[in-house]
This record gives C-alpha cells, sequence and structure tokens, in this order.
C-alpha cells in the first residue's frame, strides 16, 4: 500500500471519493474487487480513505462494509474460477505424464487440509491474498467454503479499518501512514515466514534422502 509518494496518492484517492460522490461506494467495490483481481491496484489505499470517512461522517458504516465485503468477495470468486481452470490444466499434465500426479495430489490434501486458514488471514497479508484463492480453486476446495473464509476475514478487516480510523488516527494521512507501515510489518513477517518454512522443508528433504 505504500507508495514513492504516499502524500500525492493519498491526495488523488481522496480527490476520487470525493468526486464520486453517490458513486462512493461503487468506487469502494471496484477497488476491492480489483486488488483481488490484479494486485497493484492499490485498492487497499482506497478502502482506508474510505474507512477514515466512514468514521467522520462522509459515508455509512454499513454501506463502507457492504462495498469493500462484496467486491472481496466478487474477486474471490473470479480468482476461485481462475484457480478451478487452472486446476483441470494441472490434471492435464498428470495424466499426459508431464507433471508429477503424487505431488499434485500431496498439494491438493495439504490444501484441502490447512488452506481455510490462509482464506481466513489473506486479508490481512498483502499483495499475496489472490493466490490463495487460485491455489484454492486448484485444489477443489468448494466455493462456498472459500466464500465463508473469505467473508470472515474482509469483515475482520473491515473491523480493523474503521477501528484503527475512530480511535488511532487524527486525519486521513495518518491513517494511511499507519496501514503503510502495517503492510511493512506483515511482509518483514511473511517473508521471514516463507524463509523459515523453506529451511525446515530442505532439512526434511535431506533427512529423507539421507535415509
Amino acid at each position: 500500500m505504500a507508495s514513492v509518494d504516499a502524500a500525492e496518492l493519498v491526495r488523488r484517492l481522496d480527490a476520487v471519493l470525493v468526486k464520486a460522490g453517490p458513486a462512493a461506494p461503487f468506487v469502494l467495490f471496484l477497488a476491492s474487487f480489483l486488488e483481488y483481481v490484479f494486485p497493484p491496484v492499490p485498492g487497499d489505499a482506497v478502502a482506508v480513505l474510505g474507512g477514515w470517512y466512514a468514521t467522520h461522517g462522509g459515508l455509512s458504516w454499513a454501506v463502507l462494509f457492504s462495498a469493500l465485503s462484496i467486491g472481496a468477495l466478487a474477486g474471490t470468486a473470479f480468482d476461485w474460477r481462475l484457480g478451478r481452470w487452472l486446476g483441470a490444466r494441472l490434471e492435464d499434465r498428470a495424466e499426459a505424464g508431464r507433471l508429477d500426479r503424487a505431488r499434485l495430489e500431496r498439494f491438493e490434501r495439504a490444501y484441502r487440509r490447512w488452506g481455510g486458514l490462509l482464506l481466513v488471514a489473506n486479508r490481512f497479508l498483502p499483495g499475496i491474498r489472490a493466490f490463495f484463492f487460485l491455489a484454492a480453486g486448484a485444489a477443489g476446495i468448494p466455493l462456498w467454503k472459500v466464500l465463508l473464509y473469505g467473508g470472515i476475514s474482509a469483515v475482520l478487516w473491515n473491523v480493523l479499518l474503521l477501528g484503527a480510523g475512530a480511535l488511532l488516527a487524527k486525519n486521513e494521512m495518518e491513517l494511511f501512514a499507519l496501514f503503510a507501515r502495517y503492510d511493512t510489518v506483515a511482509w518483514i513477517v511473511l517473508l521471514a515466514g516463507s524463509a523459515i518454512a523453506i529451511l525446515v522443508w530442505l532439512r526434511r528433504r535431506a533427512k529423507r534422502q539421507r535415509a
């Protein structure tokens, strides 16, 4: 969510929401949807500014919740459908012998078992959330479960957004900076966790090979 010129980004997005007027809920919906479909879109930044207006009378809390949540669910469903298409292609490659079927089946079993946790956490992980839903579709997790987990994540995020706007920030720039710092910390934790997971996997692989 951070930018080379954060202040300029805030001013531009602020102007978009102000000019949108009655169409502001649609702008919030579109930003939330596109963030799942095309991660470079600064959907989080638009949501943060929407949260500021919702906590200071510019937007209804219910409108913000609905627009962002429905946008997130629409993006979730789009990613899941794309994942189903990808899963079918992987199955075709496995049938043709161009992909290790045993590995594919292990991935599907593991994701069906643990993927729900990632889907609930998705809204709190910047930049990579779309991949969780692609994987859910490829692993064959039912759409209703994906929408349920994604909906829970969106609601929790919106509560955090509104709470920060109401209790922690004095203005929209301060709120934006707060969530930009959150994104930085989240990326650090995510990269560190990924590095640890890779090291553990390499160590276990080495043990199996020695055995």
